[in-house]
């Protein structure tokens, strides 16, 4: 039997706080893009990435940044029981910026940090032996208390058979050799450190490092006999990493050059990047040792994933899926920006998206003109009564997979603002409602950069009235304002759900809908989501499926709209569509509330009574969803 993790990965945790503006100092950044940091955490995420069952042991602050490694590492798959929270330090901080192509300044924000604050009693031998391996990195060697709960990992796990690793990651200043203005120093000479790196050595079946990495854990500037130095101590595999020229692993004894080490293949890539690329390369490496490839083949692996990092912007979030570096060594390189190649940068996208959403049950009350229209309605009933909608469907999912909402941040802002976190997939409109050609709310702004204001969990939806058959001048406006809202949810790090409706704009036959998803597949719209209109035959569904399928192998799916139809209209259309596993359900509005409506504007229906009447409305839909899909 096989253990249930193939990897755990011991020492810092942080959140890194990247600046949003390239090419100028950290004092002139702006803004920040947040992410998960720390080398080990960086790993753990990378490894899952590449489909290895990774864990992570490392403690983070009880605060909002604390939760948020701890969320962040279980979207990516990773297993976080080893994760301790510490009441009474804070999470650590890096503030990183790209200068240029040589200079990437940082700050770490680590005194008295939760990470450094593990010790032998986080360390559990039950938890430990149920990995294949341990990777330590070597700042947590640079303090007694918690050097000690990495010996005691790395005992247990020699004890066990386990493989062990350790990646050098030397930051001089985090063995308090620099300044707080000299993160980005990435070498120092010390005696001490190096004495203390060499006592460990002996303890790793594999050790990997930079050329200045290996000169610290040898005792000397000149990488060969730094590697011998490292050698004379331990039996490892050592792994130089050589930056463009690649990385280089010796099994045995050192030779007289670097070039006589087994290698894989470098990429020649544009360099944007550097921070971060050592974890990328490590998550790489460890895919290939972890499942039984030779040296030249893990290198490839640990080379492409490094690629990948100084190719972006951020650490984790640059890696790469399996699906993608698959892809990537079966293509090879395109363009040297891997960040602008268009084809590769889809597949990472969209094989690296957080969550998973097998079916969806979404109550839409997004709706805005049809509720201004309802007798007694104003601005402010109507976000009252959303509030309601809101209130039913959080009661209907209580708390299960596989329930969303959709609503609006004009007349819906309190009940948008209520549903962030509650596990609920929201969807957000965009669109001016009826506009044709498109336009968009006033909110998103006229360079669309109101999006930068939404929260990762919201889900930008456009409805786009638009045939296939349109005048050239009509589709043409169309087209061109969907391609420039997709890129800025792109670039928003948002997803996109684009829903169409053919048959408000021309006679519609079972080619229509697939026509017009082929258009916009042409046109570089690639959408995370489609919602589309009911369709009532197969040939219409098989064409609109290969449509998908055909362009996207990994879009998230289709729902299914309702155009206020009733339930026995909903019921047929399910029975159509929920055959073809693409479809994930339905997304559907004034079939649910449109009663309730009515009702509670002219003060005919209590709170309670709408919130009831929308339930029992909702239940019933998920039921003919479910029992069309054949689900219990």
């Amino acid at each position: 039997m096989g253990k249930p993790l193939d990897v755990i990965t011991i020492g810092r945790s942080s959140v890194d706080l990247y600046g949003a503006q390239i090419g100028g100092r950290l004092e002139d950044m702006a803004s920040f893009n947040k992410y998960i940091g720390g080398s080990p955490t960086n790993i753990a995420a990378g490894t899952a990435r590449l489909g290895l069952k990774s864990a992570l042991i490392t403690r983070v602050g009880d605060e909002h940044m604390g939760r948020f490694i701890i969320e962040e590492l279980q979207k990516e798959g990773v297993d976080t029981r080893g994760i301790v929270t510490d009441p009474d330090r804070l999470t650590a901080l890096v503030l990183l910026g790209i200068r240029d192509q040589e200079q990437f300044p940082l700050i770490f924000y680590r005194e008295n940090c939760a990470d450094m604050a593990l010790c032998e009693e986080d360390i559990d031998p039950a938890f430990i032996t149920q990995a294949r391996a341990v990777t330590a990195t070597g700042t947590h060697l640079s303090h007694p208390r918690t050097e000690a709960a990495v010996l005691k990992a790395l005992t247990i796990a020699r004890a066990d058979g386990m493989l062990t690793a350790l990646d050098i990651d030397y930051r001089p200043n985090l063995w308090g050799l620099a300044g707080h203005g000299d993160g980005e120093s990435r070498f120092i000479a010390s005696e001490k450190v190096t004495a203390k790196l060499q006592s460990t050595l002996h303890l790793f079946d594999l050790i990997v490092g930079t050329e200045e990495e290996f000169h610290i854990a040898g005792g000397t500037t000149d990488t060969i006999q730094a590697l011998r130095n490292a050698r004379k101590v331990s039996a490892a595999t050592l792994v130089c990493k050589r930056g463009p020229m690649g990385a280089v692993a010796f099994t045995d004894a050192v030779p007289d050059t670097l070039d006589e080490g087994q290698s894989g293949p470098g990429f020649p890539i544009e360099v944007f990047n550097v921070l971060g690329a050592g974890d990328g390369f490590m998550s790489g490496l460890l895919r290939g040792w972890l499942t039984d490839q030779d040296w030249p083949t893990a290198l490839t692996y640990a080379n492409a994933c490094g690629a990948f990092a100084v190719s972006r912007h951020g650490c984790a979030p640059a890696y790469p899926s399996w699906a993608e570096l698959e892809f990537f060594l079966k293509r090879g390189v395109k363009t040297p920006a891997l960040r602008k190649d268009a084809e590769l940068e889809q597949i990472h996208w969209a094989t690296n998206r957080k969550g998973n959403w097998p079916v969806m049950r979404v109550f839409a009350f997004d709706h805005r003109s049809q509720l201004e229209r309802l007798e007694g309605a104003t601005p402010a009933k109507i976000g009252a009564f959303k509030s309601l909608c809101l209130d039913a469907c959080t009661q209907v999912a209580d708390g299960r997979a596989g329930y969303g909402l959709l609503v609006d941040g004009r007349l819906g802002r309190d009940a948008l603002y209520r549903a962030a976190g509650t596990g609920l997939w929201i969807g957000r409109p965009v669109e001016w409602p009826g506009s044709r050609p498109l336009t968009l709310e006033p909110e998103i702004g006229p360079d669309f950069g109101g999006l930068n204001e939404w929260p990762l969990e919201q889900v930008v939806k456009v409805l786009c009235f638009y045939h296939p058959d349109d005048p050239a001048e009509m589709r043409a406006e169309q087209e061109a304002t969907v391609a420039r809202l997709f890129h800025a949810a792109r670039r928003n790090r948002l997803e996109f759900l684009l829903e169409v409706i053919p048959s408000k704009a021309g006679p519609v036959g079972d080619d229509t809908t697939a026509r017009v998803i082929r258009r916009f597949y042409d046109i570089g719209v690639y959408p995370d989501w489609w919602k589309l209109e009911p369709m009532t035959s197969d040939a219409a569904w098989q064409m609109t499926v290969a449509a998908i399928e055909d362009n996207d192998a990994h879009t998230r799916g289709i729902l299914v709209l309702g155009l206020g139809a009733d339930e026995d209209a909903l019921k047929a259309s399910f029975e159509v569509a929920a055959p073809y596993p693409l479809v994930k359900g339905f997304a559907v509005g004034r079939t649910i509330f449109a009663e309730a409506a009515r009702g509670w504007m002219t003060g005919a229906l209590s709170d309670a009574q709408a919130i009831a009447l929308m339930k029992d409305n909702y239940t019933r839909l998920c039921g003919l969803w479910d029992a069309a899909r054949g689900e219990d």
